[in-house]
């Protein structure tokens, strides 16, 4: 099984800030979509609780402290172990990982990435949540698409990287 971390960040690897996202690109909402429908999802209670329910066509997973977190229509976990394990005994080909910044952080501490698909958005601004610095020499460029500016929309780029054997 594959795991792969799923982000949109800033020019200063910005996330969010007070639990919500700093942008709303319906191209990138729409990749998202593509990339994870029909399979799970890995999140953290915050990043849960932001977006508030359950995505469609995917399975939930959410990575919690409080042993007596419940929410309805998701799965609670108290590690990354636990959800590998949920996972593999699905069947689960690929886990993504869906944030927030501390749930990033923790899964490179772990080595647990094998693909990045991360979003790049022309935005500097106040934060309070970011992607952690990686060592990027570990993986290789494998897709890249650039997305022009418009009225609605900064400058962002999709870049695929795959972690090298």
């Amino acid at each position: 099984m594959k795991i792969a971390m799923i982000a949109a960040l800033g020019n200063n690897r910005e996330l969010g800030l007070n639990n919500q996202m700093l942008w709303h690109i319906s191209e990138d909402f729409k990749h998202f979509k593509k990339t994870t429908t029909g399979h799970t999802l890995l999140m953290g209670r915050k990043t849960y609780e932001s977006i508030g329910r359950p995505l469609p066509g995917r399975t939930t997973l959410i990575l919690t402290r409080d042993s007596n977190y419940e929410q309805p229509g998701t799965y609670v976990v108290h590690s990354f172990e636990e959800a590998i394990e949920y996972c593999q005994s699905k069947g689960e080909e690929i886990l993504f990982i869906a944030g927030g910044g501390e749930i990033y952080s923790q899964a490179f501490e772990k080595n647990l990435c094998d693909l990045l698909y991360l979003s790049y958005v022309d935005f500097s601004g106040e934060a309070d949540t970011y992607f952690p610095t990686f060592d990027e020499s570990k993986f290789e460029l494998i897709d890249l698409k650039e997305f022009s500016a418009t009225e609605k929309t900064p400058f962002w780029k999709l870049k695929v990287l795959k972690l090298v054997s």
